[in-house]
C-alpha cells in the first residue's frame, strides 16, 4: 500500500523529534533497558554503582590504586653502593641524602674508626625507613662485614661479623728451568702466591742472584670458598725450598697470643733480625769492595756497601726494626736514611729519590716499611740504591754477614709449636714423595 506524502513527512518529523529527546537525556538511549524506578528504589546519583563491574577498558585504565589524601609515609628502602676511587663517607653521604649528623652518629659506635678508612671495592648497604637511616652494612671483603643499627633516638650500635670459609689444601711443586715465576705460572701457583714463598725465605735465599736451573719448591697452602663459590686464597701452611742442592723447609705457626709467622721444624724463626736486599733490585750495579776503582774519580776508592740497580720509584725498605738516626740529603749522597738498630748494628741508604710518607729523624721503623724510593741523588750515575751495613761502626759486606736470627718459638711452646704443625710437616713430606714416585714411574 502507497503511504501518502502527508504521513511520510509526519513520520519523518516524529523520528527526528525522538533522536533530538534521545540526545538531549530525556528519553533512554537503550529502549531495550526496561528497569525503571520505584518507590522501594531510591534514585542513585549519577555514575556507576560501587558494585557494578566496570567494562575491561575502565578496568585497564583504573588498575592503579585509588590516591590518598593523606600524606603517605616512605616505605623501607634498600640502597647498595660500591666505593669507588677518591670515594670518602661524607660524599657518600651527600651523594645519599644523608646527613652528617647521622655520619658522625655512626663514627662514635665501638666500630665507627673503619668508616674513615673506606677503599675502592667495598660495599656500603644502606636501609632507611621514613627518610632515616635504619642501618649500614660495610662490606670490606666477603668474609667480613660491619653492621650499625640505629637506636632510634639518633645513636648507632655496631657489631663486626665474620664469616667461615671452607678451606681446602692445596699442594704445588715445581722444578726451576728458568725463572722461579715462569716456573710457579706453569704449575698453576699464582703470582701473589709466589711473592710469598719468595718473601718466608728471603733471608735466607737471594732469588735475584742466588736461584738455578734444577731448584725445586713445594707449597701446601689454602684455597677459600662461601657457598661453594671460590673467594682467595688463604695462608701457605708448610713449604720447602731447595736452592743449590740445600733444602729449606718453613711451616706457619700461630703462637698463643694470637702472633703468626714461619719457623723451621726446629721452631727456629725462617726470619732474621735484617733483610739481605731492603729493595727489590734488577741486578747488583756495584759490589762491596774496599779497592774498588771509583766509577767517577777513576782512582782507588773504597766502596763500602752494594749499589742495588732498579727502576727509578721502587720502593725502599727498611732492613730491621729501629729509629732513623738521620733523613737528609747532601750533594754527594743525595737524600739519604741512616737507621739505627740498637746498640750494634746501623744501616745506610743512599741517592733516594724521595723519602716515604712520616720519614723523619726520630720516627721508629718495622722491618719491611718502605722509608724512600730509588732516584739517582748525590752522585749517582743511574737510579740504584746504595746500601750500607755496620756492625758496631765497622762496614761489613751486606750479602755475606752473619745475620743476627730473630726470635725463636719459646721453650714454654715447644710442645705445642711441634703439635701444631707435626700435620703440615707430615703432608708436606707425604706430597713430596708422592711427586718423586710418580716423576720415577714415567
Amino acid at each position: 500500500m502507497q503511504i501518502p506524502p502527508l504521513h511520510r513527512r509526519l513520520a519523518t518529523l516524529v523520528g527526528l523529534c525522538l533522536l533530538m529527546l534521545a540526545a538531549s537525556g530525556f528519553i533512554p538511549e537503550h529502549p531495550t533497558d526496561t528497569r525503571t524506578q520505584t518507590d522501594a528504589e531510591p534514585a542513585l546519583a549519577a555514575g556507576p554503582s560501587p558494585t557494578d563491574e566496570l567494562p575491561l577498558s575502565a578496568a585497564a585504565d583504573n588498575n592503579q590504586p585509588a590516591k590518598s589524601h593523606e600524606p603517605s609515609l616512605d616505605p623501607r628502602q634498600q640502597h647498595r653502593t660500591t666505593v669507588k676511587n677518591g670515594d670518602n663517607m661524607a660524599m657518600i653521604f651527600a651523594d645519599n641524602g644523608l646527613s652528617a649528623r647521622t655520619l658522625h652518629a655512626l663514627t662514635q659506635t665501638k666500630h665507627g674508626k673503619v668508616l674513615a678508612d673506606i677503599f675502592p671495592g667495598a660495599e656500603l648497604t644502606f636501609e632507611s625507613e621514613n627518610q632515616r637511616l635504619t642501618s649500614l652494612t660495610y662490606q670490606p671483603g666477603p668474609l667480613e662485614r660491619v653492621v650499625f643499627i640505629s637506636d632510634g633516638d639518633g645513636g648507632f650500635a655496631s657489631e663486626e661479623i665474620f664469616a667461615e670459609p671452607e678451606k681446602v689444601l692445596i699442594y704445588k711443586h715445581g722444578v726451576i728451568d728458568n725463572s722461579l715465576f715462569l716456573t710457579s705460572q706453569s704449575v698453576g701457583l699464582p703470582d701473589n702466591l709466589t711473592m710469598r714463598l719468595a718473601q718466608i725465605f728471603q733471608w735466607d735465599i737471594d732469588f735475584v742472584l742466588d736461584i738455578r736451573p734444577g731448584d725445586e719448591f713445594f707449597a701446601l697452602y689454602e684455597e677459600h670458598y662461601l657457598d661453594g663459590k671460590f673467594i682467595g686464597y688463604g695462608d701457605i701452611l708448610a713449604a720447602r725450598f731447595v736452592n743449590q742442592g740445600r733444602p729449606h723447609t718453613a711451616v706457619r705457626y700461630t703462637n698463643k697470643e694470637g702472633s703468626a709467622d714461619y719457623f723451621d721444624p726446629e721452631g727456629l724463626s725462617m726470619r732474621k733480625a735484617f733483610l739481605r736486599a731492603p729493595v727489590e733490585f734488577s741486578r747488583i750495579s756495584s759490589s762491596f769492595n774496599l779497592r774498588r776503582k771509583h766509577p767517577l774519580y777513576k782512582t782507588v776508592r773504597p766502596h763500602r756497601g752494594i749499589d742495588y740497580a732498579a727502576p727509578r720509584g721502587t720502593p725502599i725498605l727498611a732492613a730491621g726494626d729501629g729509629r732513623i738516626e738521620q733523613a737528609s740529603r747532601t750533594k754527594a749522597n743525595g737524600n739519604y736514611v741512616v737507621i739505627k738498630h740498637g746498640e750494634q748494628f746501623v744501616t745506610k741508604y743512599l741517592h733516594l729519590s724521595k723519602f716515604a710518607r712520616n720519614i723523619k729523624t726520630g720516627k721508629r721503623v718495622k722491618q719491611g716499611q718502605t722509608i724512600g724510593y730509588v732516584g739517582a741523588t748525590g752522585y749517582a750515575t743511574g737510579p740504584h740504591l746504595h746500601y750500607e751495613f755496620l756492625v758496631n761502626g765497622v762496614h761489613q759486606n751486606p750479602r755475606t754477614v752473619k745475620l743476627p736470627q730473630a726470635r725463636p718459638v719459646r721453650q714454654q711452646e715447644l710442645a705445642r709449636f711441634q703439635e701444631v704443625t707435626f700435620s703440615s710437616i707430615l703432608l708436606l713430606d707425604h706430597f713430596r714423595d708422592q711427586t718423586a714416585l710418580a716423576s720415577a714411574s714415567k
